[in-house]
């Protein structure tokens, strides 16, 4: 059940997170962005994989259970997106003043 529970989780942010990639590719600017809680949570994401790869169950089971891992190296890779375009709209909004 935990499982389940954990794969919600992730697929929920794993929907979340290129809508707000796309919104932050549109929008080229930072105002409304954080870049300390974009951070955190890339740094959660990274913390998350590492945990999967240092669980001597999940990695026993590494076979039937790769896609969890599949989907935080998804959202990590998501929310880099995010922390780039952070900085491309970060010289946009240096240029623009």
């Amino acid at each position: 059940m935990s499982e389940l529970l954990e794969i919600i989780m992730i697929v929920s942010f794993g929907i979340s997170w290129p809508m707000n990639v796309i919104k932050s590719y549109r929008a080229r600017t930072t105002k409304g962005k954080s870049l300390a809680f974009l951070c955190l949570i890339f740094f959660g994401y990274i913390a998350g994989i590492a945990s999967k790869f240092t669980n001597e169950a999940y990695m026993a089971a590494f076979a039937s259970k790769w896609y969890v891992l599949f989907f935080y190296v998804l959202n990590l890779i998501m929310v880099g997106m995010d922390l780039c375009l952070y900085a491309r709209n970060y010289k946009l909004d240096k240029k623009s003043k």
